[in-house]
């Protein structure tokens, strides 16, 4: 069965521009103009993605998404026409799976759309069954069974991310949560213990990006 993916957009050019471009790569679409509709048609009839305008005529995007929420956890790729708009928009903690910024090429929409599929589905089967303990005494995980070994910091960086899905946490509050004797640490630090934990990680879980980077925010674990 094909996925379907909503189009809430009231540019009518561009939403059949990416409706054309989503139904040739095997999608099936339906377009919405006026906010005011989009709550009620998702709980009567769910979909698998939504692609989200931020203003948009009746309700803006920041309410649709913050209503869906309430009953859903379809993914949101929300779309803004200012790039500036993408940090206050994080800042809400809407619980969007991706941000895009106009002008944007059908084919990066399309891009966006199957990596949070991948990364939906991957993260969501790890926690639901679950697959991944944390262990406080030893500083060690166990993933799928196997012992994975993780420093101090790797260990309190990986537990903080987990212990809230979805939560986007800057360098800096990563940094005040791991090393609270308040030392001077580089906020790139934080980007290094990641990438360990990353690539022991991905060892265990080929095709699982557990830990999301927030391009010029920071890190979260994401569960849709």
């Amino acid at each position: 069965m094909k996925q379907k993916i909503l189009i809430v957009e009231d540019e009518i050019k561009l939403a059949r521009l990416m409706s054309g471009y989503l139904l040739q790569a095997g999608f099936d679409t339906e377009l919405i103009e006026n906010g005011l509709e989009v709550v009620d048609r998702v709980k009567q009839q769910p979909v698998d993605f939504i692609l989200l305008d931020l203003m948009l005529p009746g309700k803006d995007g920041i309410e649709i998404c913050k209503e869906i929420r309430l009953f859903s956890q379809v993914p949101i790729i929300m779309v803004t026409a200012r790039i500036e708009e993408i940090d206050r928009l994080l800042g809400l903690e809407l619980g969007a799976d991706d941000y895009i910024c106009k002008p944007y090429s059908p084919r990066e929409v399309l891009a966006r759309i199957r990596a949070v599929g991948r990364r939906c589905t991957c993260v969501r089967q790890l926690v639901r069954e679950p697959v991944i303990e944390l262990y406080d005494e030893s500083y060690s995980a166990e993933v799928k069974g196997e012992k994975v070994s993780l420093t101090q910091v790797e260990f309190q960086l990986f537990k903080t991310l987990l212990a809230q899905p979805d939560k986007v946490f800057t360098r800096q509050q990563l940094v005040a949560k791991v090393y609270d004797d308040h030392r001077v640490v580089s906020e790139r630090t934080i980007d290094c213990h990641i990438k360990k934990i990353r690539k022991k990680l991905a060892t265990l879980l080929p095709g699982a990006e557990v830990i999301q980077a927030v391009y010029g925010v920071g890190y979260k674990v994401e569960i849709c």
